[in-house]
């Protein structure tokens, strides 16, 4: 008998551990997936991921969809949230890099979704309201950004960020592949104020380590604004994380003095590490990194890397000096939240 209960203590004990250690692994979203955007939502106390439908070749997909999780760890397919074709009246494709929003408005919460299309004459960023996170969202009707920033020559209006200052309650909107810019909002959450818009890029560097690519993500802690970036070609084994911090959210940008936090792992076959979103664990200092790779098996360049790509995440950690620390890609994930 005492036998029979240590050998099922020892079951519960190894079930036990055996559950805490629960990991997502990495991709961590089936099928082909970039440029992901993480949200904690308030209404659903669950998380979610907006990404770029991959899989198509020259960029070409036309639609966003979302996933939703608990524990970071199982994530839920919950459908097509916006249709470029169908559902706006000015984008026909090269659905790109969406960023989310949840405001509380009139004791309401509510949804602002962020992307890049193509007009016919170029790309531009629009935005998408729903009340609900997994959408359906509808359509402005028109774009809210669609030029190139006054001075600034070449680049495309994409790679779209937002942010809400906790402090304030201002809420910002950046942009750019090429250059970087940012400009606050206005309240309505569907329109930026014009005379704010500022260029932000980061000067110098180069593809080894910090110098601008796309990919603008931007986060508060303790004070201080935290900007991100993607340097290199997304399509590239280099394609990597670098950051800057300022004491303003529209900049100037200060470059960490070692700037690159994420790079691939080839050990792994991590490559391509980057364009990446950050969320917090909502009441504590628990941070992660939401990233994409590029597919291992489609590396090679006539096999199309640059939209073979697959989204992941690790946990993202700092200093005591609020500098952040190298995330190293990892195959095993995250373990599972409590």
């Amino acid at each position: 008998m005492k036998k029979i209960f240590a050998t099922l203590m020892f079951l519960a004990t190894f079930c036990l551990q055996t559950n805490a250690q629960i990991y997502s692994g990495n991709p961590i979203l089936t099928g082909f997936h970039a440029d992901p955007e993480v949200m904690y939502s308030n209404l659903t106390q669950r998380y979610y991921i907006y990404s770029t439908t991959d899989g198509v070749p020259g960029w070409g997909g036309w639609y966003f969809t979302v996933f939703s999780s608990d524990d970071l760890v199982h994530w839920r397919y919950d459908g097509m949230c916006l249709n470029l074709p169908r559902d706006t009246k000015w984008a026909s494709g090269n659905a790109w890099a969406p960023a989310i929003e949840e405001k509380l408005i009139d004791g309401k919460y509510r949804y602002f979704f962020y992307y890049s299309g193509e007009t016919g004459h170029g790309k531009a960023i629009g935005v998408a309201m729903s009340d609900r996170p997994e959408g359906p969202f509808v359509d402005l009707g028109h774009p809210i950004v669609d030029h190139r920033p006054q001075g600034v020559r070449g680049g495309q209006q994409i790679d779209v960020d937002v942010f809400t200052d906790p402090d304030t309650g201002k809420s910002y909107l950046y942009w750019g592949n090429g250059y970087m810019a940012g400009a606050e909002l206005n309240a309505d959450m569907t329109s930026i104020k014009e005379e704010t818009t500022t260029v932000l890029t980061p000067k110098g560097g180069t593809l080894e380590d910090y110098a601008y690519r796309e990919g603008t993500y931007v986060f508060k802690r303790n004070g201080t604004y935290y900007f991100l970036w993607s340097v290199d070609d997304t399509g590239a084994a280099n394609y990597h994380v670098a950051y800057g911090t300022s004491s303003s959210p529209l900049g100037p940008i200060t470059v960490a003095s070692e700037p690159v936090i994420l790079q691939q792992n080839p050990e792994l076959e991590m490559y391509g590490t980057a364009h990446n979103s950050v969320l917090q664990i909502p009441g504590r200092d628990e941070w992660y990194f939401v990233y994409h790779r590029i597919n291992p098996d489609y590396l090679q360049r006539d096999r199309g890397p640059g939209f073979h790509r697959q989204v992941c995440i690790d946990q993202l950690n700092f200093n005591p000096d609020g500098t952040i620390k190298v995330t190293r890609p990892s195959r095993h994930g995250v373990p599972a939240l409590r």
